[in-house]
């Protein structure tokens, strides 16, 4: 048995496109307490072992068991990232630091793992419903990519159901959004929901509607545009009401995901609630208390009684992947 300071330490991963974040973990009452975490830049490195050794370097314990939530598809415990040129293998990374216990999974069902563990203050709810228990709950979490994923009550407990429902067919629901569609599709063929459904996505959107003549970009905006992340300057001038056509490129982007959580919630029947993860979500709460979003939410025709029934919920704890990842890891063990 491994101790550190009387504890058992499990080693937690949520590895995004853009960043990783690292965290060690002790098991709690209700939940994995955290001792520590740390984040890196995805990109820097060549692999996820790279990062491991910086983190364990700085942080010398000897590791119980290990779960990383990876962004992307995961067989037989390989998950070749969807975003980032790595290979993440749970055989390697015990080969490579003796570990017993080690599983990889994806990051979104790491985040559904936490759902049921998240206190009311690490949530804020765009629509209350009529919640019932025991029953399917859907998670959809847009960030540097798209990913979804469903909770199904069985035995007792949720069991969390693997997607890649960010990579369905993107479906129009107007002639704005149907222009949109085309012009993607003449450029990459397949339009996957994705495709306006991330960071990413949201400056494709913006470009899209200045190349259509639908707003001009200031000089200043252009400059912000060059200077870093381009999706963040977008958000911040159309929270900030600085620019029009920033502001019709987030209400664009809000309307397709209330279409899109929406769906899910028809997918799955997710009388549990839907909730909405990611790191751009709690970014534009504002906006998403608007009715743009839960207009589009429930615009579902004779489906709309149903669907306006359902709790929606915003994650406010921006490390709940790293949570659910700690509680997979600790499963692993029990």
């Amino acid at each position: 048995m491994t101790r550190h300071g009387d504890q058992r330490l499990i080693l937690a991963g949520d590895i995004g496109g853009t960043k990783t974040n690292l965290g060690l973990f002790r098991k709690g009452k209700r939940r994995p307490v955290v001792k520590v975490t740390r984040s890196y830049p995805s990109r820097e490195a060549a692999n996820l072992a790279q990062i491991l050794e910086q983190f364990l370097a700085r942080h010398p314990v000897t590791v119980a068991g290990a779960c990383f939530g990876v962004a992307g598809p995961v067989r037989d415990g390989v998950s070749r990232t969807t975003n980032l040129p790595w290979d993440v293998s749970e055989k390697k990374l015990k080969n490579r630091f003796g570990w017993d216990s080690v599983r990889v999974i994806n990051d979104l069902t790491a985040t559904a793992y936490a759902v049921p563990l998240l206190t009311k203050r690490e949530l804020f709810t765009l629509n209350p419903g009529r919640k019932y228990r025991e029953k399917s709950v859907g998670l959809i979490a847009p960030g540097t990519g798209l990913g979804m994923a469903l909770l199904i009550w069985k035995d007792g407990s949720y069991v969390s159901v693997p997607s890649e429902g960010g990579h369905i067919d993107f479906a129009p629901n107007n002639e704005a959004e149907a222009a949109f569609w085309k012009y993607l599709h003449v450029r990459l063929g397949h339009v996957s929901v994705e495709r306006a459904l991330s960071g990413p996505g949201l400056f494709i959107i913006y470009c899209w509607m200045k190349f259509t003549g639908q707003g001009s970009e200031p000089t200043w905006l252009a400059e912000k545009l060059n200077e870093g992340d381009p999706s963040k300057a977008i958000t911040d001038a159309a929270l900030e009401e600085k620019d029009p056509l920033c502001v019709k490129a987030l209400d664009f982007f809000v309307s397709i995901l209330g279409a899109t959580a929406g769906n899910l919630a028809l997918t799955g029947l997710t009388r549990g609630g839907i909730y909405l993860g990611g790191g751009i979500v709690p970014k534009i709460l504002l906006k998403l208390q608007e009715e743009l979003f839960m207009r589009a939410f429930v615009d579902k025709g004779r489906f709309r009684g149903l669907v306006s029934e359902i709790p929606v919920h915003v994650i406010l704890n921006d490390k709940a992947a790293l949570l659910g990842a700690a509680h997979g890891a600790l499963m692993n063990l029990s």
